[in-house]
């Protein structure tokens, strides 16, 4: 077989989510995140394996993305759209019985003119200028909207990742000014939030990349393996080059494996001559460009031509990776591609 195989551990998702849960009071709720298609590891499954584990609601990007989860879950969760209620979208919200964040004064009028009596949320700026309503606005239609009683107030914290940061200070006060006195169930937090501590739980948190083993949240259990397979090895002389423009060369003699894998999978360029792959626990270093559909590999110290190589393992995880690559985990994992054949586990 010529494919890569995805490896996803469910019980290592829903281990990582039972344990943010811990981290909060009794009386907070713990959501989970399942926008970008689970991050990337297939909403369908992802989605089961967290309502069996305990969770009721859930957050997606956008309605599509609700339609897709709500196939998957059933209809008793709760799945609330961070996206609001854009235009075009009021067939898909009450049919899917989804809840829209609403984030503007255009997105209010549609939903209460389109849906009167619909569930819904408010989405508050307090800092990030991304989306949400900011404070003029909020005061404005306030009492409107607390009339109406939404399901849920929200925000987002922009460096929640940087616990000292003094912007998370700022978003917090921010976030009890504008909510002061409402008994409306509020949430700021996602996985960093989280890890700041209770002041910022408030009744709801959302956590998604720390249930898919990512950064900011150090404890949580590998949730991917990403196994290539060897193609062809090759023996490289001295002075031979290796790849497209002939980015590598051999200093000594080498044996070069050839695996199944490239950009067209997900797999950054920018990785090219500086990531490495692991044969169990050997490292094994990624020389010349990395192509389309392929990726080459020196295997020399190996005393064996292994049948594949792992990119994503518990060796080299992938914030690891985006280190290399000078991105972010939350990118390695949404853009794993859509050719890999998807095993799971749990």
């Amino acid at each position: 077989m010529a494919t890569s195989v995805l490896h996803i551990d469910l019980t290592a998702l829903t281990d990582n989510w039972r344990a943010l849960d811990r981290l909060t009071a009794p009386s907070v709720e713990t959501a989970a995140v399942i926008k970008a298609d689970a991050y990337g590891l297939g909403v369908a499954k992802v989605g089961r394996a967290l309502v069996k584990a305990g969770v009721k609601k859930f957050f997606v990007a956008a309605a599509e993305e609700g339609v897709a989860l709500r196939a998957a879950i059933g209809p008793s969760p709760w799945i609330g759209v961070f996206g609001g209620h854009m235009a075009g979208d009021t067939d898909m919200i009450a049919d899917m019985h989804l809840v829209p964040m609403l984030n503007s004064l255009d997105q209010i009028t549609r939903h209460f003119e389109a849906l009167p009596g619909a569930p819904f949320g408010i989405q508050l700026d307090t800092g990030m200028n991304r989306l949400g309503l900011e404070a003029p606005e909020w005061e404005a239609v306030k009492d409107l909207v607390i009339k109406a009683r939404p399901d849920l107030i929200m925000s987002h914290l922009a460096c929640a990742d940087e616990p000292d940061h003094p912007m998370n200070a700022h978003q917090l006060a921010t976030f009890r000014e504008m909510t002061e006195g409402l008994t409306v169930p509020r949430a700021l937090s996602a996985t960093g939030g989280i890890l700041l501590g209770p002041d910022y739980h408030f009744d709801l948190v959302r956590p998604g990349i720390g249930l898919y083993g990512g950064l900011p949240y150090e404890d949580s259990k590998a949730v991917v393996r990403l196994e290539c397979p060897v193609i062809q090895t090759r023996d490289v002389a001295p002075n031979e080059t290796v790849g497209y423009s002939n980015t590598w060369t051999a200093e000594a003699p080498t044996r070069i494996a050839t695996i199944s894998a490239g950009y067209a999978d997900g797999i950054s360029r920018k990785i090219s001559n500086a990531a490495v792959l692991f044969d169990g626990d050997t490292p094994c270093p990624l020389v010349g460009r990395v192509s389309m559909d392929l990726i080459t590999v020196d295997i020399t110290h190996l005393d064996h031509v292994p049948k594949s190589l792992d990119l994503l393992c518990a060796h080299q995880t992938v914030d690891d990776l985006a280190d290399v690559a000078g991105t972010i985990g939350y990118e390695i994992l949404t853009s794993l591609g859509g050719r890999y054949l998807r095993r799971y586990i749990g």
